[in-house]
């Protein structure tokens, strides 16, 4: 079907079935974009969205448009504008005015321009999706209809929209559908198969044995339940053996490619401990964690950590799977294991490393309200001292004697931190008075409350201080 400029420009600006189109079915939607050039012609050249409201940013196209063999108003700067506005719209959340744009922006499909034509699906893919799924009167039908016509107007978009659509489908607790979603998928193809492809079936052939995975950890929670002597406890443990093969198949083809595959991971390997096959166990987590193929990913350290702590491993194997944890994420709240595992080694450099380690989780923010953290760090700079090591301290606080007294020893958060946790400000109160002196504000105004219960474990507060403060030694 042939358009006229002029014809296709109020096509797309009339907007005047607005979201009761779009909202209930993406077929009359679509139809409404491609409705004959002489009943397009009949229409009145008003301008509203899909709500009805007029809108003079789409008047001033209209006005440009010249007729009588003068040269026509690009079309591509309508389309332009109503993405812009589309855009505007999802930011602010509004859903129904992103929906009266959208059904005007399907009009790029007919764009003179082959590489915008090509790009659109994916386009309108991601924004009518990301309408769908916010959109107050949106519900599970539109959405899926939508996914459908979508799948077939980019055939080059198919998978990545049906792997969108499962996920969508899983969102809302529908796994059959999604299930059925996934094998129509896996059996797409296209042309010659292209390594995006090859990738995308990947996926989807994880996503299935994800869901198949759900279903194998169903079964073994009955099977818990059930006596091991019982018949039905055989017959269901052959069921899930014999799921479980296939769904460790999928699951264990994908993880060997590189990415960042967490939950296939740990679904595999759960399955692997599961069947009695550690050392398969503790093979796919040490390629996880350290082929240099596979991009940094802090979860497959923690993975293999937990793994190699339910294998009750030696602390020494422990502390270098942390040891590689802390320097990616030195605030991950492993770290006060980690801490706990150090002081417990009999080397000296871990005894070292364990101070830094506590310091290194105190530097953000979201752990500064950690009264573990400040225990420990309490507790060991005591212990750092008496035995002998103030260089240590020393290190760990002269690159932070800058900063430190205002992020956390200010009268502000001592006056914030004796209201909301007490017992929290006596351990701050502790540490910066070694670290800061007697002088330190935070110090100061803890040990100026009168409170009956911490009276005690304040005064001794002030005898530690005075004891080992690294700011006047031994006064």
């Amino acid at each position: 079907m042939q358009f006229t400029s002029s014809s296709r420009l109020r096509l797309v600006l009339r907007g005047r079935v607005g979201f009761r189109r779009f909202g209930t079915g993406m077929s009359d939607f679509s139809e409404e974009l491609i409705r004959s050039k002489t009943e397009d012609d009949q229409e009145e050249s008003c301008v509203l969205s899909g709500t009805g409201m007029y809108f003079p940013w789409l008047q001033k196209h209209i006005d440009t448009v010249e007729t009588g063999g003068k040269k026509e108003k690009d079309f591509a700067q309508t389309t332009s504008a109503c993405l812009n506005r589309i855009q505007e719209a999802l930011l602010k959340h509004q859903w129904p005015q992103a929906a009266g744009y959208m059904h005007s922006y399907f009009q790029i499909l007919e764009d003179s321009d082959s590489h915008k034509r090509q790009a659109a699906p994916e386009i309108i893919w991601k924004l009518g999706s990301e309408i769908l799924f916010y959109h107050p009167k949106s519900n599970m039908e539109t959405f899926n209809t939508f996914a459908d016509r979508m799948k077939n107007m980019g055939v080059m978009n198919y998978l990545k929209i049906s792997l969108q659509h499962a996920l969508y489908l899983l969102h809302h607790g529908m796994l059959e559908d999604a299930n059925r979603n996934l094998s129509r998928a896996e059996t797409w193809r296209y042309g010659e198969k292209s390594s995006s492809q090859e990738v995308l079936i990947n996926l989807i052939q994880a996503y299935k044995g994800l869901l198949q995975y759900y279903t194998w950890s169903k079964k073994k929670m009955e099977l818990s339940n059930l006596d091991e002597d019982d018949y039905a406890y055989n017959t269901a443990s052959q069921t899930m053996l014999n799921h479980s093969w296939k769904t460790s198949i999928n699951l264990g083809a994908l993880i060997q490619t590189p990415g960042v595959w967490d939950p296939f991971v740990k679904s595999y390997v759960e399955m692997l401990e599961f069947y009695g096959d550690q050392d398969g166990a503790r093979e796919v987590l040490t390629n996880y964690a350290y082929d240099e193929k596979f991009p940094s990913n802090p979860n497959a350290h923690v993975y293999l950590y937990n793994f190699l702590k339910r294998e009750k491993a030696p602390r020494e194997k422990l502390i270098s799977v942390l040891k590689i944890l802390y320097q990616i994420v030195p605030s991950h709240k492993l770290m006060l294991e980690f801490h706990r595992l150090l002081r417990k080694s009999e080397k000296k450099d871990h005894h070292k490393l364990g101070l830094e380690v506590l310091f290194g989780v105190l530097d953000f923010a979201g752990c500064t309200k950690n009264i573990t953290a400040w225990k420990y760090l309490a507790k060991y700079l005591r212990q750092t001292l008496m035995g002998n090591h103030l260089p240590w301290v020393q290190e760990e606080w002269n690159s932070r004697k800058t900063w430190w007294p205002s992020f956390h020893f200010s009268s502000f958060w001592a006056k914030s931190d004796w209201k909301e946790d007490k017992a929290l400000a006596c351990e701050k109160a502790l540490v910066a008075g070694i670290l800061l002196g007697k002088g330190c504000r935070y110090f100061r105004y803890i040990c100026k409350q009168d409170h009956q219960i911490l009276r005690k474990k304040i005064r001794r507060i002030r005898k530690s201080v005075k004891k080992l403060s690294i700011v006047n030694p031994g006064l």
